[in-house]
């Protein structure tokens, strides 16, 4: 009988990674990189980043950091990081100090002249107030988005939201559905404007090099088969290879993971790295 446990298990979580991976290889990917899209070489110009000093955020900041492209970033946060810091001191980017994510009077000067911004903020539903996690996924965007649009509308423009595997009005999480309104919500703003909106349902995002550990390679390399895992940097490379495609993808398109994946791959073939 002791037997049987073990093997039981051992066996379990197998089979789910097993199943995981084949459910993501059937059914991820709905985009598919045009090799002959039009490219904008200034739809990067001056990149905002929300949430640089998460997880998520860290690998967007590093993204936009390393693109040649790019000419201004400004990162608008609450504290710093390394990499802010990094980033301050060599001039490559303008560190934000904000304390409230749902008034940006103070930066419309800044505003006017971003044409992509990279929203990597956010956090856990676990053991989140419902109301404060609203407030957190779905005002704080909106907010942002509202304010962008009342100063700024020609393109190039494009807002991309980290809103996670598993997101959609019609799911039964109460943080699912709020950060589909929210991706809805935006588009709608969106429409009629030079701005792009895209939900970026990702699934598991992997940290920067400088913040990873062996188990987390381990951890990617077994996520890996099923499309179900994605560095931030490359995630932050997607975002600004969909940016820079401005006839490609219609406001209000949901890019999943392997979406991402394939769009980094295209930045990857034409930076050459």
């Amino acid at each position: 009988m002791l037997k049987k446990f073990l093997l039981f298990i051992i066996a379990a979580p197998v089979a789910l990674l097993l199943a995981l991976n084949l459910w993501g290889a059937l059914t991820l990917g709905k985009h598919q990189p045009d090799p002959a899209a039009v490219r904008d070489p200034a739809a990067n110009r001056v990149v905002m980043v929300f949430g640089a000093t998460g997880s998520v955020g860290d690998g967007l900041l590093k993204a936009a950091m390393a693109d040649p492209d790019v000419e201004k970033i400004y990162a608008v946060t609450r504290r710093m990081s390394p990499r802010l810091e990094s980033g301050q001191s060599s001039g490559r980017v303008e560190v934000i100090l904000q304390q409230d994510f749902t008034d940006y009077a103070d930066i419309v000067d800044e505003l006017e002249t971003v044409n992509t911004v990279l929203w990597g903020l956010g956090t856990t539903s676990v053991g989140m107030d419902p109301e404060l996690y609203r407030h957190i996924h779905v005002d704080f965007p909106l907010a942002f988005v509202e304010q962008w649009l009342s100063v700024r509308t020609a393109a190039p423009m494009a807002f991309h939201y980290v809103t996670g595997m598993g997101t959609g009005e019609d799911e039964s999480a109460q943080w699912a559905q709020d950060k589909g309104s929210a991706e809805r919500r935006i588009a709608e703003l969106s429409r009629g404007t030079g701005m792009r909106s895209f939900g970026h349902r990702s699934a598991w995002i992997m940290p920067t090099a400088e913040n990873a550990n062996a188990g987390m390679y381990f951890g990617e390399s077994l996520l890996k088969p099923g499309h179900l895992v994605i560095r931030g940097i490359d995630l932050g490379r997607a975002m600004l290879e969909i940016s820079a495609r401005p006839e490609e993808l219609p406001t209000g398109t949901l890019i999943d993971n392997k979406d991402a994946i394939d769009y980094a791959a295209a930045y990857r073939a034409y930076r050459g790295i």
